[in-house]
């Protein structure tokens, strides 16, 4: 790629980052150091950078550019609402057309039972909301002791005060004297990292066990609800093993508690599904959503709700709770024509059936490799693991920075893959080819190679 600073304009640009700007999740010493990266334009699955360097975008800018970039019925339909009707609020028992038609197309998606939506602006926001609701809809049981809400280690579901805590991020737990009061959690079902000497299956029922243990450890009468992802995302795409989300379902099934599936990675076809939930035969309560919902286009985001909760919450009175822009007019309409384009074209069918398996199949081929330890996926989400030792699973110590060094050398060589530790992670939109699949893995592969070459022995 060309020097990173080579243009004027980018180190105009880093200069104003500098002064100005605080970017989320950052090291803002090591960040004023280095100076960030200038994305300027995007087309199909490629970034272009301040230096006019094309890079192929494997994580689908942060898990949500499904429908890819530089799709003009989106900027048309956010223009033809612009015009007609550019904001008004949901408040006040007051409602806007494009609000209630997107409603309307997100309940004819979801799984049985689930024809309500509440709108937010984000998924952490989904998330609060989740929480929210669940407490709510348990003080109009009349039980408002029934609070405390289960999640597991090392999920994420956001990063405002609720969403952090209901997640599992230890990192994210020690700032800010988190998890609040009223949350729990239990281990992952990260068979790779965590599973040990027992075969996936076993892992997979010994991790879900640790629900029902959990329950009775709190009080099935003070547990309101358990919150997971159907893949762990920002974890490291951690697909359960197959015993694990049967089992979940058997225990969810025995007790009096509420499921929120945390769809918003996995939700708007990531799976070859329309959500996760329904890929793995799940039957939620409440969905948050986001990203997908709009490919990133612009923000949105929002909770679908189960009839029989709904039920409840016409029972009991205002429900104080909301955002100035909860189902934003004009974000409504673009996720109204991005579903529009994910059901014409046939996106979320593809997925499944042509170019999803053909990513996992290419994405196996890497398990080959010295530094590769498991390879994992499904549909346009998979990961691999970086490794000293492939037979002892022995990671790399943490001062070597096997993950980081990889991700910079691919960032480099025309390709974003993220890295989680020494876990690298992809996420591609939706709507990425086989010939750019053979791109994207031929670019993976190099990379590796560049890492291993470097790795002390």
């Amino acid at each position: 790629m060309k020097d990173a600073t080579g243009n004027p304009q980018t180190r105009h640009w880093q200069a104003l980052s500098h002064a100005h700007h605080l970017p989320p999740f950052s090291d803002y010493r090591q960040l004023k150091e280095h100076g960030p990266r200038i994305i300027t334009r995007a087309s199909g699955v490629y970034l272009l950078d301040s230096e006019d360097n094309r890079i192929l975008d494997g994580m689908a800018g942060l898990w949500c550019v499904n429908v890819g970039y530089g799709r003009e019925e989106l900027v048309e339909a956010a223009s033809r609402q612009m015009r007609e009707l550019p904001y008004y609020n949901l408040f006040f028992q007051t409602v806007h057309p494009p609000a209630v038609e997107l409603a309307q197309a997100i309940a004819e998606l979801a799984p049985p039972g689930m024809h309500h939506v509440f709108f937010t602006g984000s998924g952490s926001e989904a998330n609060d909301t989740v929480l929210r609701l669940v407490r709510h809809y348990w003080a109009i049981k009349g039980q408002p002791r029934k609070n405390v809400v289960i999640g597991r280690w090392n999920g994420y579901h956001g990063s405002t005060v609720a969403g952090a805590s209901l997640g599992g991020m230890k990192a994210m737990h020690g700032q800010g004297d988190l998890p609040i009061p009223g949350i729990e959690h239990i281990d992952q079902p990260y068979w790779f990292g965590e599973g040990g000497d027992l075969d996936p299956e076993a892992f997979g029922i010994r991790v879900a066990d640790q629900l029902e243990r959990k329950i009775l450890e709190i009080g099935e009468e003070r547990v309101a609800a358990f919150i997971a992802e159907p893949i762990q995302g920002a974890g490291g795409v951690i697909v359960p093993p197959e015993s694990y989300w049967p089992r979940i379902r058997e225990i969810l099934q025995k007790y009096d508690i509420l499921f929120a599936a945390d769809e918003v990675i996995c939700g708007f076809g990531r799976t070859g599904e329309w959500f996760g939930s329904q890929y793995y035969g799940l039957e939620p309560d409440l969905m948050a959503i986001a990203k997908g919902l709009t490919s990133g286009y612009l923000p949105m985001g929002g909770v679908v709700v189960r009839d029989s909760i709904v039920e409840a919450l016409e029972e009991g009175g205002e429900f104080y709770h909301g955002f100035t822009y909860s189902g934003h007019p004009v974000a409504a309409a673009l996720a109204l024509e991005n579903i529009r384009l994910l059901r014409e074209e046939g996106i979320v069918e593809r997925v499944r059936t042509h170019t999803g398996p053909y990513l996992q199949r290419r994405w196996r081929e890497l398990a080959e490799h010295p530094l590769v330890g498991e390879v994992r996926g499904l549909g346009m989400l998979a990961a691999l693991e970086l490794v000293k030792d492939k037979k002892t699973r022995e990671r790399f110590p943490a001062d070597q920075a096997a993950g980081l060094r990889c991700r910079e050398h691919c960032f480099a060589n025309g390709l974003v893959m993220r890295a989680v530790g020494d876990t690298m992670i992809i996420a591609p939109p939706l709507v990425i080819s086989k010939a750019e699949i053979d791109e994207l893995i031929a670019k993976a592969r190099h990379c590796l190679d560049l890492t291993a070459s470097e790795m002390p022995g």
